[in-house]
């Protein structure tokens, strides 16, 4: 992006300090723009105004992915819900069908966090019973790690949601994918 703003700008003969007037953004905003500064909404609406040209124009096609496939991959380990494993494979089925790498590798990163939290859960309520004899509980264990499970999920959900419309990248990822 910082490329195509700046050979605009210049191809107008303008300089940065022009661009910020006629626009009516700061020049510091300009000059984060053309250091590589995610344009978007006002900024980038007026930015292409003033430069004449769509907005899409603006962007390379490698930097262009669809963050609202990546967000309906993130909301969809929901299906875990209703759907025995549908945490997993909804998501991975809704990651396959997807072309752009960039959502491809989020939609990777979303199904392994939900594997390592479903391996857990599974761990956990196998334990569960051996547990509830050995300290002589009454209350049903499996409640526990399954309301758990629950909370986690939605934690991760609404926390990568967040930042996917902050940050257009997920908060909550695994260090090494193995996917």
């Amino acid at each position: 992006m910082k490329n195509k703003v700046k050979i605009l700008r210049e191809e107008k003969n303008m300089t940065q300090n022009e661009l910020a007037e006629k626009s009516g953004l700061s020049l510091r905003t300009i000059q984060r723009i053309e250091a590589g500064s995610m344009l978007k909404g006002f900024t980038l609406k007026t930015i292409a105004q003033t430069l004449q040209t769509e907005p899409e124009s603006l962007f390379d096609k490698a930097e262009i992915f669809n963050v609202e496939r990546a967000k309906i991959i993130n909301i969809s380990v929901m299906f875990g819900l209703i759907i025995p494993f549908g945490s997993i494979f909804v998501p991975l089925i809704l990651t396959n069908k997807t072309k752009d790498s960039k959502t491809k590798e989020i939609g990777k990163q979303i199904v392994g966090v939900q594997i390592i939290l479903s391996f857990a859960l599974a761990v956990l309520l196998i334990l569960s019973p051996f547990l509830q004899k050995v300290f002589y509980l009454e209350f049903p264990l499996f409640l526990i790690p399954l309301i758990g499970s629950l909370c986690l999920k939605l934690i991760v959900v609404g926390i990568n949601g967040i930042s996917l419309n902050q940050k257009q990248e997920l908060a909550i990822k695994l260090k090494n994918n193995f996917l």
